[in-house]
């Protein structure tokens, strides 16, 4: 059975663990940009969110790839970047809803998510409990519903989103704060 990361927003404090495990583990080096997992905080409002690959079933990032580098890899149910195949244009980057693969300068590459081979280091080392690495039937549409609530909810604290209409407000960048 194939499994994914789970996320229980309400428990990130956007300590940045899971970004720090990741790239020491994929580049051995300490340069967050190349992390293939990156922590958000929002330390006045107290929490934070690790973003991620979430291992889209239909991935907009494989539908763009104009060499069909970006492939599903069936056996650990993830999405995975064929670096013999990848040109570099950046378009899986650009389409993406969830920001999850970068291009890394250093590298000329595109690096994502690729679940550690299946033992995400980034759960290993989560000190809150915020990252598991369930199966993926184990996901009830009830949990699903209330992720997305929470979500929302976390969302509605940040300063400049209006919950109401689910937009983010635009700010006036001419006029000094």
């Amino acid at each position: 059975m194939p499994k994914i990361l789970k996320i229980d927003y309400s428990k990130c404090h956007g300590c940045g663990i899971c970004e720090t495990v990741c790239k020491m583990n994929s580049t051995m080096n300490h340069n967050g940009s190349r992390a293939k997992v990156k922590s958000i905080s929002i330390e006045l409002e107290g929490w934070g969110l690790p973003k991620i690959c979430m291992q889209c079933q239909d991935p907009a990032c494989m539908a763009v790839c104009p060499n069909n580098a970006i492939y599903r890899d069936d056996a650990l149910n993830r999405v995975m970047v064929d670096h013999e195949r990848c040109i570099g244009c950046r378009l899986c980057v650009m389409t993406c809803p969830f920001g999850a693969p970068q291009f890394d300068d250093v590298s000329g590459r595109i690096i994502k998510c690729d679940l550690c081979d299946g033992d995400p280091l980034c759960v290993k080392y989560c000190m809150y409990d915020a990252l598991q690495y369930v199966e993926a039937d184990s996901i009830t549409e009830t949990q699903e519903d209330d992720l997305v609530k929470s979500i929302r909810e976390l969302m509605s604290n940040v300063k400049g989103h209006d919950a109401e209409d689910e937009k983010p407000k635009t700010m006036d960048l001419t006029k000094s704060v």
